[in-house]
């Protein structure tokens, strides 16, 4: 155990560590965070018009200021509790063994409370900048996206749907480049508004009854399907058309 001169040092040395980092981060506003974003400083509303490099560097700085920010709060909460420990005279002392911590230790790391052997592991941040959002697909990460087989209306769907107007994205970017235009982006060749292809053409009463088929280009392009795998449909009796459909039989 350090000695009542030895440990009367190392309070003071953790007090003064302790003003200079609550100054630091008082002086550069919580290494800026306190702005929302560089706009905040140069009056911008807008990052529309900026180069995408300079964005770049933007979001790295907001990046480096959150891993300053969160080590100097660690390192203040640390400070906080190894006062405490003196306070209570347990300082010196492991907390997990209780066995006395070696002065050579204490003055090098004055801030710990645990022996080299039970020093807690070291857990990575993962808070990341709101901007990095953009980095990310726009869809997974909302209710009912996790639900593979579900086929609900979500963020996926809706993406799809914006995303069948027109993207930035261009063959190169995909690791199967499409064929047309028309389909740069996630699962364009996906069915939307319904699941089963014969869902396009074949409707039902209000009570699941009475199947209809309305005959279009989607119902021949089925049929044709259907002709050359040599297999036939799945939804019962249907109406006679000039191009009868396969029934299944009971």
């Amino acid at each position: 155990m350090p000695s009542k001169e030895q440990l009367n040092q190392l309070k003071l040395q953790l007090q003064q560590s302790k003003r200079e980092l609550e100054d630091r981060v008082s002086d550069n506003g919580n290494f800026g965070l306190l702005r929302s974003f560089a706009h905040d400083s140069t009056g911008e509303l807008s990052s529309i018009d900026n180069h995408p490099g300079d964005e770049g560097t933007e979001l790295y700085e907001r990046e480096k200021d959150i891993a300053l920010y969160e080590h100097a709060r660690q390192h203040v909460d640390e400070i906080n509790h190894a006062l405490q420990a003196m306070e209570a005279g347990t300082y010196g002392k492991c907390e997990v063994c209780q066995a006395e911590i070696p002065l050579e230790r204490l003055q090098a790391i004055p801030t710990t409370t645990f022996c080299k052997e039970h020093s807690p592991s070291q857990n990575t941040s993962h808070n990341r900048p709101v901007e990095e959002e953009v980095l990310t697909p726009p869809f997974g990460k909302f209710d009912n996206d996790d639900q593979n087989e579900s086929v609900i209306y979500d963020a996926e769907d809706t993406w799809q749907d914006v995303a069948s107007f027109g993207t930035s994205e261009s063959p190169s970017d995909f690791a199967y480049p499409p064929d047309d235009y028309e389909d740069m982006y996630v699962e364009s060749e996906e069915n939307i508004g319904y699941v089963e292809d014969y869902e396009n053409f074949v409707g039902v009463d209000m009570d699941g009854k009475n199947i209809t088929v309305y005959p279009n280009s989607q119902h021949e392009k089925y049929e044709d399907a259907l002709d050359e795998e040599g297999i036939m449909t799945t939804f019962g009796d249907l109406p006679q058309y000039e191009h009868e459909p396969y029934v299944e039989e009971d």
